[in-house]
């Protein structure tokens, strides 16, 4: 994950460094199923904003990738590597509100 982060950091460095990056081995049993995938490969979190208030203190946006999905869904070290990669850009473009292709030019367009 953090190979694809340092990918995107010469163009986005400056809204990436709002983000938090983590990885869980799977995705909790009560997750929501907003995902069109029936085992999602990540999470976005959008965070919160600082609204003064002490009791709901701002959260960072955060991007979870589950592990065992991902491994699951590649064929070894280089197609994970790719997948991940993907993953990460599809879920920055979500918190952005853009297309994949404007984070990452080299994202595969949709056919």
């Amino acid at each position: 994950m953090l190979q694809a982060v340092a990918q995107l950091e010469p163009r986005w460095e400056t809204e990436l460094s709002g983000v938090e990056f983590a990885v869980e081995e799977v995705p909790a049993a009560d997750a929501p199923a907003d995902e069109p995938e029936p085992v999602p490969l990540a999470r976005l979190d959008p965070g919160s904003a600082d609204h003064g208030d002490p009791a709901h203190p701002a959260r960072p946006a955060r991007i979870v990738l589950y592990r065992q999905p991902l491994i699951a869904r590649s064929d070894g070290e280089e197609d994970l590597s790719e997948l991940v990669l993907d993953v990460v850009i599809e879920q920055f473009a979500r918190l952005l509100g853009v297309d994949p292709q404007a984070v990452d030019p080299g994202y595969p367009a949709e056919d």
